[in-house]
């Protein structure tokens, strides 16, 4: 499973959810007619929920409905679940896009050919997003935009970037 994103709050009395998605584009999930509900984004136990209703809501975020959460009480249920759904239920992304879970995981090289880590996660800050790269003790936060990441090898399971190790 490919985890979304994470219903942070009801949104009023009908069974509507507030959701922060973990990318760029969450309104391309409502293509699914299915999404995920579990409690913990690295367990096994994910439960369907069939998608009545999804919209943009403010900056980024989307809310959504579900006909297993009919009311306001159902949606504080489900509060602080995390949305998931299968690889091959995914709308394919575009060139030079990617799912954060494809990142995870894949080693990071600087221009110079220095391994400066592995994903572990990522953040989005509202202006971009933001790669974490763990090496031993040592954590870079690195901007996931083009000026700082130079290729993306999924394939390969690498990521170039114009990033030192001592910054």
């Amino acid at each position: 499973m490919i985890v979304l994103g994470r219903i942070v709050a009801p949104f009023g009395v009908q069974g509507w959810l507030r959701v922060h998605p973990f990318g760029d584009d969450p309104l391309s999930w409502k293509k699914m007619r299915q999404w995920w509900l579990g409690t913990d984004p690295d367990g096994d136990v994910w439960v369907p929920y069939t998608l009545t209703g999804c919209k943009e809501h403010g900056k980024g975020g989307v809310i959504a409905s579900f006909a297993e959460v009919p009311d306001r009480n159902g949606a504080e249920a489900v509060d602080g679940y995390y949305i998931a759904a299968p690889r091959d239920a995914l709308p394919k992304p575009d060139a030079d896009e990617y799912y954060w879970a494809d990142l995870v995981g894949l080693e990071v090289r600087n221009a110079s050919g220095l391994v400066l880590g592995k994903v572990t996660g990522l953040m989005s800050t509202g202006a971009h997003d933001v790669l974490q790269v763990q090496e031993g003790e040592v954590e870079r936060l690195i901007p996931f935009v083009a000026a700082y990441v130079t290729a993306v090898d999924i394939e390969a399971g690498t990521i170039r970037v114009e990033w030192e190790a001592d910054w």
